[in-house]
């Protein structure tokens, strides 16, 4: 799945916190309000969501979360129980061995 980029995510919730800052502090000032719902609009999109709210906590989870970036890491952070991805016990450079049902 195609993600966003992390500096992209980080910059548009921190433009979102300070545009619900200044919401919060002037809650009738119709231009504050129009771009804080423009700010939770576009992390709706950069996140997948459909309220501003959910895109969110999203976006706080992805920005504390560490992705694997190698095959290495991947298989470092599976859960130890469950038997490793069939892509996991490929070498690199060579295809997986064919299945007995084709």
């Amino acid at each position: 799945m195609l993600q966003p980029a992390r500096a992209e995510v980080a910059r548009h919730l921190e433009q979102y916190r300070a545009w619900e800052r200044r919401m919060l502090a002037s809650p009738d000032n119709h231009a504050v309000r129009g771009n804080f719902e423009d700010t939770g609009y576009t992390l709706c999109v950069l996140m997948g969501k459909r309220c501003a709210r959910e895109a969110v906590d999203a976006a706080e989870l992805y920005l504390n979360t560490r992705q694997p970036r190698t095959v290495r890491d991947r298989y470092e952070q599976r859960d130890p129980r469950q038997p490793p991805d069939r892509r996991e016990r490929t070498v690199p450079g060579t295809c997986p061995a064919p299945s007995a049902n084709v």
